[in-house]
């Protein structure tokens, strides 16, 4: 009931008059039945304009710290989320994407949208990273087509460390849906698992026409916060 609410009265409108998106292949999203919709994440903002577009209920996985916040806040902000149809999934430790799969599958189980972003985290420099291969599993094991998006212009708009977004036009663009019954009963075969995942990254790459980088973006950000935690301690001066 809240979700409607946010999205048709109290979020949705202000987001499509500060944003004014575009939408692109709205018809491509099925409109019953399960299915999963994997896009590029470039903003915060993509949390809501996806959901905003859309004719049908998203359910998103969402990292847990934005629902284990302290105080009043905290509270506030994770029932925001609920509401706005995120699951909080732990991504530290070894069972992190296992526990993601899981509650994904569960999601697909009651015929329902899932929304996915395969990086696993926001790019921080606007360009595509190498997609993570939790949601080829979850595709073949629920045995559901899977929806390409693309968000274009959101980097700009609002780009990670900026709490207010600016105002501009973006664009949401939604593929053909990729039809992966062809690998049925092989979801734990690594070799599929990677064509499968390296397939739907090449189909946001087209849609969004990002420069693409074969590496994990999680990988990226550590290593340039590391070489810039290197050079500040070259320029400190010796005691």
């Amino acid at each position: 009931m809240f979700y409607q609410l946010l999205k048709h009265v109290l979020l949705g409108p202000l987001l499509r008059a500060v944003f004014r998106p575009r939408i692109e292949g709205l018809e491509h999203v099925p409109a019953s039945g399960a299915a999963i919709v994997a896009g590029n994440h470039l903003s915060f903002s993509d949390h809501f304009l996806m959901p905003a577009v859309l004719k049908r209920r998203i359910t998103f996985l969402a990292k847990a710290e934005y629902f284990t916040g302290p105080g009043l806040k905290g509270r506030l902000t994770a029932a925001f989320f609920r509401s706005a149809g995120q699951i909080p999934v732990d991504r530290s430790g070894k069972d992190a994407g296992q526990a993601a799969i899981r509650e994904g599958l569960g999601v697909l189980s009651r015929d329902e949208l899932l929304g996915i972003y395969p990086e696993g985290t926001r790019s921080h420099d606007g360009r595509l990273y190498k997609g993570k291969v939790g949601v080829a599993v979850m595709a073949l094991k629920a045995g559901v087509p899977v929806v390409p998006c693309a968000m274009i212009g959101t980097f700009e708009a609002q780009p990670p460390g900026r709490k207010l977004p600016r105002v501009r036009p973006v664009t949401i663009r939604f593929g053909e849906p990729l039809d992966f019954s062809r690998y049925a009963g092989m979801e734990n075969e690594k070799a599929v698992l990677r064509a499968v995942t390296d397939e739907i990254m090449y189909a946001i790459l087209a849609l969004s026409g990002q420069e693409y980088v074969d590496r994990y973006a999680a990988d990226v950000k550590a290593q340039e916060a590391a070489e810039a935690k290197e050079r500040r301690s070259r320029r400190m001066p010796l005691s």
